[in-house]
């Protein structure tokens, strides 16, 4: 249909160009501008009609996540250590160790140091509670050939009688609201259970007489 309309055009065209009297001239223009419309409607009915290509959809790729397992660790419960004044020093007794496959974390009352893939194996030298607090920032580890050397700057200077915190059993338990007593028995208790068998029989002796009601004083017989 559009070539027929474009036929129709030129040869209007052309005897428009030829005709003389402005009524005829009139006529042909009007019909010159009916089919330019026709000819714009065919033209736009026929691009409307062409199908659009349907794009092809992009595959997604899927990655699974592969969750990482976790790692086991051999405790190090054998090492040993020294001090001055201002520092601890750990020495961990392991060949094979790399400086950058170490996890450290230093905490003001704990160390936790761990060796990855040495050897094969992975190991950890953890204190949950030290004796006393320390400088986390301070603190660094050495990675010699043969041992790796831990050290832990003290929060404040002073002799440190253990590595572990450990609590003094040795120190009565005091409450105003309790028999005045409570405190010597439980020291009494601390003491027969780290005590020799003379000092336990002592102790006995001195538990048996107070609940028979014999006043002898239960402290009696300690050097």
């Amino acid at each position: 249909m559009a070539d027929e309309l474009a036929l129709d055009l030129e040869e209007l065209r052309h005897l428009q160009s030829i005709a003389k009297r402005p009524r005829i001239v009139s006529i042909i223009s009007t019909e010159i501008c009916n089919l330019e419309k026709l000819s714009k409607e065919a033209v736009s009915a026929a691009t409307s009609q062409t199908p659009t290509p349907t794009p092809t959809p992009t595959p997604i790729s899927s990655t699974k996540v592969v969750p990482t397992p976790s790692l086991n660790y051999v405790t190090l419960g054998s090492f040993s250590w020294d001090q001055d004044n201002d520092k601890v020093k750990i020495y961990v007794f392991l060949e094979g160790v790399e400086q950058e496959k170490m996890e450290t974390v230093f905490k003001p009352m704990s160390v936790d140091i761990k060796f990855n893939d040495v050897q094969g194996k992975n190991y950890r030298c953890a204190i949950p509670k030290l004796n006393k607090e320390i400088v986390p920032e301070k603190c660094k580890v050495l990675v010699k050939p043969t041992r790796v050397i831990i050290t832990l700057f003290k929060a404040s200077k002073g002799n440190w009688l253990d590595l572990h915190f450990k609590e003094d059993k040795l120190k009565p338990n005091v409450d105003k609201e309790k028999d005045p007593m409570a405190g010597i028995m439980d020291l009494m208790k601390n003491m027969y259970e780290e005590g020799d068998d003379e000092m336990k029989k002592t102790i006995a002796k001195a538990w048996t007489d107070a609940r028979s009601g014999k006043t002898a004083d239960p402290l009696k017989g300690y050097p």
